[in-house]
């Protein structure tokens, strides 16, 4: 195993590179407020997040990744286009694997740029796969933007193509939802009775929902339940849609097939074929390159485009050597009206150093 001294010296090599590229550095404070993490992601964000608290600063959050961060400092006061680099600590709590480490040093790039966001996609994988060349690592890409299309193409009600698009980083629950709207598991229980009339109305309230709240939560479970199913020709589409995982010249043909029939995922495919190509003008070998449809919905769910990931080759147990991608929806929720387009990807130096000892 590498010494922490090691992976310092890797962590700013790394970092050095990209200055290299005109990056600024940045080091936002470890200690981050926990409030606009829980408000971009609930509650699930306290599983993953070391958290304590102070009666001046109210709850605050071990850093448990960068990007947020140096996103809220760009679009407070950052030029256009900019971009970022930083090297150092991250945390994660690890309450399934004791092996996984839950501190670790982190190098990343952030670009943030309107001009051309397939070009800055292929800028940021060129960068640091030209960083990892010579290790035993697999690159493979995706793009969560045509699930995202696909769902907001459904022929259902809004509520429905709503809970969807909140659990598509939940591929389960997400898979258990398009289920049950296209009528193929039964209504539980206690959601038939409730809509049968037959709920206890005289039952104390509890918790923090009111009265209003809770009758109109019951008004949107009727709207629900009186709503046609989802026809099985388009929850075909979307299961074929996410067994997609072919090089990149098979997936966008298999992309282009499935866009004759599923056409609003039109614009998101031509964008995936644009990013091919300015990846192949950085040198990639976008012929050998895989794309998985499904690729990027288990990570941090401010990914709403582009999404990429470097696996080692001969080592399952490691989480991803390096990983990235687009998330323009996040400088639109953070921007206070403003917005850019952004994308960035992170290095494990420390899972680097391992790797080229094991060689």
């Amino acid at each position: 195993m590498p010494t922490r001294s090691q992976t310092l010296a890797k962590a700013s090599t790394l970092r050095m590179m990209f200055e290299g590229q005109g990056a600024a550095v940045v080091e936002p404070p470890i200690l981050q407020p926990a409030e606009t993490l829980l408000d971009l992601y609930g509650e699930d964000i306290r599983a993953r997040a070391y958290v304590t608290s102070d009666a001046l600063r109210g709850e605050q959050m071990l850093r448990p990744d960068y990007t947020l961060p140096v996103v809220q400092m760009h679009m407070a006061h950052g030029a256009d286009p900019a971009r970022y680099t930083y090297a150092g600590e991250v945390f994660r709590r690890q309450e399934s694997d004791p092996a996984r480490a839950n501190e670790f040093i982190q190098v990343g790039y952030e670009v943030f740029d309107r001009t051309d966001p397939a070009a800055a996609d292929a800028e940021v994988f060129a960068l640091i796969a030209e960083a990892l060349r010579g290790l035993p690592v697999s690159a493979v890409t995706g793009d969560i933007g045509i699930l995202m299309a696909a769902v907001a193409g459904l022929d259902t009600t809004r509520r429905r193509k709503d809970a969807l698009m909140r659990h598509i980083w939940r591929p389960r629950r997400f898979r258990a939802l398009l289920d049950r709207f296209a009528g193929k598991t039964p209504v539980p229980p206690a959601r038939a009775a409730l809509l049968a009339g037959h709920a206890s109305s005289d039952a104390p309230l509890i918790g923090l929902r009111s009265e209003t709240e809770i009758a109109d939560r019951i008004a949107a479970l009727h709207e629900d339940a009186e709503a046609a199913p989802l026809s099985a020709g388009q929850v075909e589409l979307i299961q074929s849609l996410l067994d997609i995982r072919e090089v990149m010249p098979y997936a966008l043909s298999q992309l282009r097939d499935l866009a004759v029939d599923l056409p609003a995922i039109g614009g998101a495919v031509d964008r995936v074929a644009a990013r091919a190509t300015a990846l192949a003008a950085r040198g990639v070998d976008t012929d050998a390159l895989m794309f998985e449809a499904s690729f990027g919905r288990v990570s941090m769910e401010y990914y709403d485009g582009f999404v990429f990931g470097f696996r080692a080759d001969r080592r399952p147990d490691l989480p991803a050597i390096a990983s990235g991608g687009r998330y323009d929806a996040l400088t639109r929720r953070l921007g206070q009206g403003g917005e850019i387009p952004a994308v960035g990807g992170v290095m494990r130096p420390g899972l680097m150093l391992e790797l080229e000892a094991g060689q």
